[in-house]
C-alpha cells in the first residue's frame, strides 16, 4: 500500500518507505498540527519497518505482525495506532480537497476555505476530538488561507490558472482516494479502529 500527499516515497532495498516532504503544500497555521500529526506518525511507522524491512513489506505485514506481538494491547500501539490516526489526517485531507474540487463555497465569501476545512474536519477529524481539541480547532479556522492562496502554494508559488490547478488536484485525488479508502477498509477487516476522543 503506498500513501500520498505531502508525503513522498523513496525506493530503500526495493520496498516502498514513506518519508513526509520537505515542501510545505499545505501551508497556513490553521494546517499546522495536521502536518505535525502526519510527520510525527509517518516517522513511528517508519521506525516499525526499519526494524524489519524484510518482514514489513506493507503496512498490512505491519499491522498483522503487531496483533500477534502486542496481543491484549494490540492496536492501541505502536505502527497501528500511527498508522489509526495517519489515515485520519489523510481523510481529512481527501474531504478537503475533493470538496474544494466540487466547488463548495461560501456564497458571502467565495475566496475563503473555511467551508471546506470544517467540512473536511467534520468528517475525518471532530468525533475523534474533545470539547478543547475542537475549540482549538474552531479558533484556528479564522488562520484559513484565502482560495487563491492555497491554490498558489499547492502550485508551489507559480501563476497557474484556478482551473489548471483544481484539474491536478483532480487527478491527484483518484490514486489518493483508493489509497486512503485502501487503508480504511483494511482497519475495518482487522477490526483494528479505535473510537476514543484525545
Amino acid at each position: 500500500m503506498i500513501l500520498f500527499t505531502c508525503v513522498e516515497f523513496h525506493s530503500l532495498n526495493s520496498h516502498s518507505v514513506c518519508k513526509y516532504s520537505s515542501s510545505d503544500c499545505l501551508g497556513s497555521t490553521i494546517f499546522a498540527p495536521i502536518k505535525a500529526d502526519l510527520s510525527g506518525n509517518i516517522t513511528k511507522i517508519k521506525a516499525i519497518y526499519d526494524t524489519n524491512p524484510g518482514r514489513f513489506k506493507t503496512l498490512q505485514h505491519i499491522l498483522e505482525a503487531e496483533k500477534e506481538i502486542h496481543k491484549a494491547e494490540w492496536p492501541k500501539t505502536g505502527a497501528t495506532l500511527a498508522l489509526m490516526w495517519l489515515k485520519r489526517g489523510l481523510r481529512f485531507i481527501q474531504v478537503f480537497l475533493q470538496s474544494l474540487l466540487e466547488g463548495e463555497k461560501d456564497d458571502s465569501n467565495p475566496n475563503l476555505i473555511r467551508v471546506n476545512v470544517t467540512k473536511a474536519y467534520e468528517i475525518a477529524l471532530k468525533r475523534y476530538h474533545g470539547w478543547f481539541v475542537q475549540h482549538l480547532f474552531k479558533a484556528a479556522l479564522f488562520a484559513a488561507p484565502y482560495k487563491t492562496d492555497f491554490l498558489k502554494a499547492l502550485s508551489k508559488g507559480r501563476d497557474v490558472k484556478e482551473e489548471e490547478c483544481l484539474e491536478k488536484i483532480r487527478k491527484f485525488l483518484i490514486n489518493f482516494s483508493a489509497t486512503v479508502d485502501a487503508i480504511y477498509e483494511m482497519y475495518s477487516k482487522l477490526n483494528a479502529d479505535l473510537d476514543y476522543t484525545v
